[in-house]
């Protein structure tokens, strides 16, 4: 559609972010129904696009025949016949997502995990975890878990998890990168093992530890998510090993350690 206005050489898409909001709809329908003015186009704006009145006016100012017109018609139709598709859609997935409303509503909670991630998880996991006897089944199930192959003391292939659940592995890979952008347990854990193992590592790491927090509020309906907080691993280091991790590093760089406690 974008590509046939600018054919006529409406500048449409340049002023408006978004071509098919309620101004950019109203305009086109206005174009359909016959109306050629610049200024009566650009005076359909709504809200904050009609500060952008001077700019709409030059936009519209092209040359919009016949032709475009039956074929902005047709692409219209066939964009509300999509889209009332996809609300009918979106209504069955409500309607047999109703039952399990109380389990989505509990994992909608982890960071990174929205509506549409809830559903998608019990899609493919159901709320049944007594098929899964650990955490650790489930991601062994969904391919989450880290893979090792080594002979005569030599690791051997790529440590790859393997082929599980591609909708369910998807979905995963989402919640992780949100999780990665919040200041919670999930997005510093992200955050300290994408600096040591990179981000594609970090990612599957996060994926993991939510499929292992989904297992246990589902395995118990009256379990709810509590985060650790991102400070959780400042918290809990331990004071000498990190102390050892100090002297060592500096030893490696050249330099003898001699600690001296604060008065």
């Amino acid at each position: 559609m974008e590509k046939l206005l600018e054919d006529a050489c409406i500048k449409l898409s340049v002023v408006a972010s978004d071509i098919f909001g309620v101004s950019g709809r109203a305009m086109m329908a206005a174009l359909i129904a016959g109306e050629r003015d610049p200024k009566v186009l650009a005076q359909l704006a709504r809200r904050r696009m009609r500060t952008k009145i001077a700019q709409l006016e030059e936009a519209f100012n092209g040359h919009f025949d016949d032709h475009h017109r039956f074929l902005l018609a047709r692409m219209l139709d066939r964009i509300d016949g999509i889209d009332a598709d996809i609300a009918a859609v979106d209504e069955q997935i409500e309607a047999h997502l109703a039952p399990f409303a109380a389990a989505a509503a509990r994992l909608d909670e982890i960071p990174g995990v929205g509506p549409v991630a809830a559903a998608v998880i019990i899609a493919e996991v159901g709320v049944d975890m007594s098929r899964f006897p650990t955490a650790g089944h489930l991601c062994s199930w969904a391919k989450f878990s880290p893979a090792i192959s080594s002979s005569a003391g030599k690791t051997k292939g790529n440590s790859s998890t393997g082929h599980g659940n591609r909708y369910l592995a998807r979905i995963l890979g989402e919640a992780a990168a949100g999780a990665a952008r919040t200041d919670s347990f999930l997005g510093e854990r992200y955050r300290r093992i994408a600096r040591r193992r990179g981000k594609n590592r970090a990612l599957v790491a996060v994926g993991r530890s939510i499929l292992v927090i989904v297992w246990h509020l589902l395995a118990d309906e009256d379990t709810r998510f509590t985060d650790l907080g991102a400070d959780h691993f400042t918290r809990h280091v331990n004071p000498d090993t990190k102390k050892r991790n100090h002297i060592r590093q500096l030893e490696a760089l050249g330099y003898t350690v001699t600690l001296k406690p604060a008065a």
